[in-house]
């Protein structure tokens, strides 16, 4: 229970510092902080514990891939920003994340 409290600590901390920054001269910065690896570090130590190192290398290999769908996300929300509605905006970003993730997971699973 103590650890799922932190978990939560961690989650709360990042909206704080995304806040903080939205609402700065640097508001850009509030992009980069999601990036930081908090779930990822987390990922990774249960990973590691529960499978192993070479679990953990494919996981963190996956994770590399898993970039490809962000970028499409951050390229749509780039192309769209002006065009849509925030809400159509993000909508449609959300479903280009999907569908790569889709992808993404369909073609992991082949190789």
């Amino acid at each position: 229970m103590l650890s799922l409290f932190l978990k939560s600590l961690l989650g709360a901390a990042a909206v704080l510092v995304i806040a903080f920054f939205s609402k700065s001269r640097v508001f850009y910065i509030a992009g980069l902080v999601p990036l930081f690896p908090t779930f990822a570090l987390i990922a990774h130590v249960i990973v590691a514990q529960e499978k192993g190192a070479e679990a953990l290398r494919q996981t963190a290999l996956f994770g590399i891939w898993s970039l490809i769908p962000y970028f499409i996300y951050l390229l749509l929300v780039y192309l769209l920003a002006e065009r849509l509605s925030l809400w159509g905006c993000l909508g449609a970003a959300g479903l280009g994340w999907a569908a790569a993730a889709a992808v993404l997971i369909y073609a992991w699973q082949q190789f």
